[in-house]
């Protein structure tokens, strides 16, 4: 390890390692809060990274709140008005709740729209530095105290600073070099991710995001910019996790959704199927003495409902207005990280499990069944659904006692001559119910406050060193 001259370490407020969705935000706002932020990426940008890209009308309003929604619908992705769903021979769709105005999603390429946070995070004031990776956290005593990173020349440097904002992804450098990698909750996904763009030659469907779930398989095509269509699958994981031919699988699991494949005809696919395997929703720690994770690098749900970069937006605007007053006061910096990730984690926790369900590699069940069934008669029903996907409504309001009632009692009706599959299926939702409340009365009450007694004791302005990886955030 080289040694750095006193002269040479840089001073800042903040220091925001990795700068897509989380990192952008944070430091955008924590800039027009007057505080000096130096933000570190890997990457160059514009870039693209690996990332499904929709983002409900939440999203779209969190775009706004950051002032980078103009330059984000110059970009050309259409307002997708309309929501779609297909399943077991049920079709529903609906418009979009309004969130603060904003009654449409959008499918932005990461290229373009990581690309103009990092121009908003500038323009408040930010400084973005590209290719350059993070190889050590700076200790003062147990306390973070800011980093060691190589530079795009390949030389060492060091930037000390009150707050290190670890917004590097899933395989985040930080976390890892904190000692909270290892997640204290964590559910494995049933689902792989495979996708690919395709030119849109359905006009008809350009304002339309839409799903569909045939036997155990999950497709979606949603229309994004320069006239493409984001086209993902989400067939069964393979156990085994073999580098199988993304190629074949992506292809066999269209063609085993005939809708889906109806929707692509016409269209000519573009480029490479990409693959996301070996998937898994968690929460790790993120929050200690000068450091946070925002983004994926604290937080990850399974991308089947497709709430990543919305949550990176919100909770990394969230933590800039938080700590922007209070970062020359340790003890209270420290309070207010803590009071952030339980916020993260209190109105995250609902939406975490019933991601899990939907990632879960099986066919509909007689109760999904059900409610596909009910919501094409029922508008405030299907709303509702749609609603808990862009986070206006709750998963319980969903698992209401009459609505659940209803729900077990006219599949019963309809299964009478076989009731068996549908009792099972009230059992496994009671269990899996008694399961998710356990995990939040227990790992998710007390994750945060988990005992890291195991790391060593650092000395003072000591170093923790790891092997370099790239500082990016797939949210």
């Amino acid at each position: 390890m080289g040694d750095i001259s006193a002269a040479a370490v840089e001073r800042a407020d903040v220091v925001v390692v990795g700068a897509r969705c989380a990192g952008a935000a944070t430091a955008a706002t924590l800039a027009r809060a007057g505080r000096t932020v130096i933000a570190l990426d890997s990457a160059r940008f514009p870039s693209d990274t690996l990332s499904t890209h929709l983002l409900w009308p939440s999203g779209v309003a969190e775009v706004r709140r950051l002032g980078a929604l103009g330059a984000v619908a110059d970009l050309g992705a259409p307002r997708l008005t309309r929501a779609y769903a297909g399943g077991a021979g049920h079709r529903i769709a609906t418009a979009f709740p309004a969130v603060d105005g904003i009654d449409y999603a959008m499918c932005v390429r990461r290229i373009g729209l990581d690309d103009a946070l990092v121009r908003t995070a500038v323009a408040a004031g930010a400084e973005i530095r590209e290719r350059c990776r993070v190889t050590d956290i700076v200790w003062d005593g147990e306390r973070c105290a800011g980093v060691r990173y190589t530079d795009a020349s390949g030389a060492l440097a060091e930037i000390r600073a009150r707050l290190v904002v670890g917004a590097d992804g899933r395989r985040s450098t930080v976390a890892r070099l904190v000692g909270a990698e290892r997640p204290f909750a964590e559910a494995p996904s049933g689902r792989d991710c495979l996708f690919a763009y395709w030119h849109d030659d359905a006009t008809g469907w350009r304002r339309i995001a839409a799903q569909w779930r045939a036997g155990s398989d999950l497709g979606t095509a949603f229309p994004c910019d320069d006239g493409l269509l984001l086209c993902l699958v989400q067939p069964p994981a393979d156990p085994e996790r073999r580098p199988g031919p993304a190629e074949q699988r992506y292809t066999a699991a269209i063609e085993r959704i005939p809708e889906l494949a109806a929707r692509l005809a016409g269209c000519e696919r573009v480029g490479r199927v990409r693959s996301a395997t070996g998937l898994s929703s968690y929460f790790r720690r993120s929050s200690g003495p000068g450091w946070v994770l925002p983004g994926d690098a604290g937080h990850f749900k399974d991308p089947v409902t497709a709430q990543g970069i919305r949550d990176a937006l919100h909770y990394g605007r969230l933590l800039g207005e938080a700590v922007a007053p209070v970062l020359d006061d340790a003890p209270r910096l420290d309070r207010v990280l803590s009071e952030w990730e339980r916020r993260r984690l209190r109105e995250c926790r609902d939406i975490y499990h019933w991601t899990n369900r939907l990632a879960r590699g099986e066919a509909l069940r007689p109760l999904e069944i059900e409610l596909y069934r009910a919501a094409t008669r029922d508008p405030a029903l299907s709303e509702l659904v749609t609603g808990i996907f862009s986070r206006t409504r709750r998963p319980a309001e969903l698992n209401a006692p009459g609505r659940s009632a209803r729900l077990v009692l006219s599949a019963l009706w309809r299964g009478r001559h076989d009731p068996v599959p549908v009792l099972a299926d009230v059992a496994r939702q009671a269990r899996d119910n008694a399961a998710d409340w356990f995990t939040t009365h227990t790992a998710l009450s007390a994750g945060p406050l988990q005992d890291l007694s195991r790391l060593a004791t650092p000395t003072p302005l000591s170093l923790r060193s790891t092997p370099a990886r790239p500082g990016e955030d797939h949210d």
